[in-house]
C-alpha cells in the first residue's frame, strides 16, 4: 500500500489538527446543550441578573433580550466549529490530493484550520460575555480581537486553497495528454 496520501497530508498536519478540534469544539457544545442546557441558559440568566441595576437599568426586558441572544450566539459557536471546521479540513484535504504541498498549502491549511476554531470560539465566548456587559453589540465589539482575525484567517486559508486547486488544475489541463 502505497504512503503517497499520507506524505502529502503530513505537512498540513497543523491545519488537519486545528480544523479537528474545531470540528470536535462544535459537537462537544452540541452535546452540552443536550445535557446541560438548561444549567448553561442559567448561567446566562445569573450573569445577565447580577447587571441588571448597573447595566441594564433595571429593565429586565432588555436584559431577557440580550440573555435569549446571547443563547443564539452559543448555538452559532456549536454551529460554526462543525460547518467551518469541516469545510477547513475538506479543503485541507484537497490540498494534500494535489500533490506534494508547497509553502502556499502548508500556510493556507494552517489558517483555514485556525481560522475555524479561533472564530467558532469567538461567538461562544460572544455567548458568554453578552450578558454582563448588557448587550450584544458590545460583547462583538469587546472580543474584536477573535472575530477579526479568525474570520480573516479563514478566508486567507480559502483564498490560497482556491488558488492553489485553480493553480494545479489548469497547469494539469494546459499540460499535452499522452495517448
Amino acid at each position: 500500500m502505497s504512503s503517497y496520501p499520507l506524505e502529502s497530508l503530513r505537512p498540513l498536519r497543523a491545519g488537519i489538527i486545528m480544523a479537528l478540534l474545531s470540528i470536535v469544539f462544535g459537537f462537544l457544545l452540541g452535546g452540552a446543550f443536550g445535557v446541560i442546557e438548561d444549567s448553561i441558559k442559567g448561567h446566562l440568566h445569573s450573569s445577565a441578573e447580577a447587571a441588571l441595576e448597573t447595566v441594564y437599568g433595571g429593565d429586565a426586558t432588555k436584559m431577557d433580550a440580550v440573555v435569549g441572544k446571547s443563547w443564539t450566539y452559543m448555538k452559532r459557536a456549536h454551529l460554526h466549529g462543525g460547518a467551518i471546521g469541516a469545510a477547513a479540513l475538506a479543503s485541507i484535504v484537497l490540498l494534500g490530493l494535489l500533490g506534494r504541498p508547497g509553502l502556499l498549502e502548508r500556510l493556507s491549511a494552517a489558517a483555514f484550520g485556525a481560522g475555524a476554531l479561533i472564530y467558532s470560539t469567538f461567538w461562544l465566548a460572544a455567548g458568554l460575555t453578552a450578558p454582563a456587559a448588557g448587550s450584544t453589540g458590545a460583547a462583538k465589539e469587546a472580543l474584536n480581537f477573535l472575530a477579526i482575525p479568525g474570520a480573516g484567517l479563514c478566508l486567507l486559508g480559502l483564498g490560497g486553497t482556491l488558488f492553489s486547486v485553480l493553480k494545479r488544475l489548469l497547469a494539469a489541463a494546459a499540460e499535452p495528454r499522452s495517448e
